[in-house]
């Protein structure tokens, strides 16, 4: 598995669990700032990149107002958050 393959699922599995500690809805900012108290960092850009992405996994909702977005966890989500559910692409959860 490539570097960056490794990096992206953390990431994922970050986002995920940055959204659960902020009330299951946060936009990019504050996502970004919560996966980097994770030990986390990425850009916006990587940030944006990834949301769509889980998007497209029906782990999050999105949606843009004036250039924030504005991420939702879903159930979905929660389960692979918590191990309860995978998802190639989203790291899984330590025991």
């Amino acid at each position: 598995m490539a570097l960056q393959d490794i990096k992206n699922q953390h990431h994922r599995l970050s986002i995920l669990r940055a959204l659960e500690a902020l009330g299951y809805r946060s936009n990019d900012s504050m996502i970004q700032d919560t996966c980097e108290a994770f030990h986390n960092i990425m850009s916006r850009d990587q940030v944006r990149t990834n949301l769509r992405w889980l998007e497209e996994q029906g782990l999050v909702t999105v949606d843009t107002v004036h250039d924030i977005m504005n991420a939702t966890l879903t159930s979905r989500g929660q389960d692979v958050a918590h191990g309860k559910s995978f998802v190639d692409g989203v790291k899984r959860p330590s025991a």
